[in-house]
């Protein structure tokens, strides 16, 4: 057997090549022509090239002392998304994106430069910030804005941002829902917000959500999930909000202030006499509470307090405390409707207030 081995693999390697030879050769395919986009894709896709020139990536930092040395040293805090809003150089982005940072980096589209940004203000109550950088010799594309009044549960929507980093990434889906409510970084309430299942991740806070006219709607802020990752509920805070918000922060540094022209008693002096709600301790003559037509707690000549109106109520939430009822006022415009419910001579009643700008 040995001997006839060597005859063996020469007989194999004959075979083989007899076989190579009558099999055929491999038919190299071309890639069939696609032909144009469908319209609704091609509209997609130059929407996302207007509007992606307007947005732009955000890096923080902060200061970090080492547990050793106590030395500070600066660290990457965070990143997120924003939006230019003129083209002065202002930028918006969520508040929670730059709060506690202590340097700001702003990379715009289509480049790897990065831009020192100051924080010019924000609002906390609506999750809203604004920042300034020097406009590049190329200049800056403001984002249209659309409007969030007119919106329609089931219309098309498009999230531009940067989940986990990655920038300029295009999710898209539809309006889930409108009028929601969610608890701010500061635990107040924003209403009016928009719901929608377009994907929205950690790193998209701050970008924009946009119409199918490439408008910005509303600036998504935050998602609902149990692992972190986008469980097909985001949220963005309405533009109707955005666009009274934002000018008053440019200007002011802070987000629109109100007055309801009206102080309460401390919530120690009402406990200490049972009554179950804020207690109106004084009403502003002229003012909003005033023209409302609410009553403040009035001292008699005896020196005994005859109650006036207690605030046990906003828009259908129960507020007990002062602080519940400052919470419920931020995030509020001048000219805003609060639905106030009063307990008045033992009865509750519903009264309307139209806030006004604060002097």
């Amino acid at each position: 057997m040995r001997r006839l081995a060597p005859f063996v693999i020469l007989a194999a390697l004959l075979t083989l090549v007899v076989l190579g030879a009558r099999s055929p050769k491999p038919v190299e395919r071309q890639p069939e022509p696609r032909g144009d986009l469908l319209p609704d894709e091609q509209h997609v896709v130059e929407m996302f090239k207007r509007a992606s020139r307007s947005v732009v990536h955000i890096r923080t930092t902060a200061l970090v002392r080492n547990i050793f040395s106590r030395n500070p040293t600066e660290q990457l805090a965070g990143e997120g998304t924003g939006f230019v809003w003129n083209e002065s150089g202002y930028l918006v982005t969520n508040f929670h994106v730059v709060r506690g940072a202590t340097r700001c980096l702003v990379i715009l589209a289509d480049s790897d430069d990065s831009y020192e940004a100051e924080v010019v203000g924000a609002d906390p109550s609506v999750d809203l910030a604004v920042l300034k950088i020097e406009p590049p010799a190329g200049g800056l594309v403001p984002l249209p804005l659309g409007t969030s009044s007119d919106l329609q549960v089931g219309q098309s929507v498009y999230a531009i941002g940067n989940p986990f980093g990655y920038d300029q990434t295009l999710t898209t889906g539809v309006i889930s829902a409108l009028d929601r409510e969610i608890e701010s970084v500061i635990r107040n309430p924003i209403r009016g917000v928009i719901q929608t299942d377009a994907a929205i991740n950690p790193g998209n806070s701050g970008g924009p959500l946009l119409d199918s006219a490439g408008r910005m709607i509303g600036v998504n802020t935050m998602i609902y999930t149990p692992s972190g990752a986008s469980a097909g509920i985001g949220f963005a805070v309405p533009v109707d909000t955005v666009s009274r918000a934002i000018p008053e922060i440019i200007r002011t540094g802070q987000g629109p202030r109100t007055s309801i022209g009206l102080s309460v008693a401390v919530d120690r002096w009402a406990r200490a006499r049972r009554i179950p709600g804020v207690v109106i301790a004084e009403v502003k003559p002229g003012g909003a509470a005033d023209r409302a037509g609410l009553k403040a707690v009035r001292m008699l000549e005896d020196g005994r307090h005859e109650l006036g109106d207690v605030i046990v109520g906003v828009d259908d939430r129960k507020v007990a405390t002062q602080e519940e009822f400052a919470l419920m006022l931020l995030g509020r415009a001048p000219g805003d409707k609060v639905r106030l419910s009063i307990l008045r001579e033992k009865k509750v009643v519903e009264v309307e207030v139209v806030l006004d700008a604060l002097q």
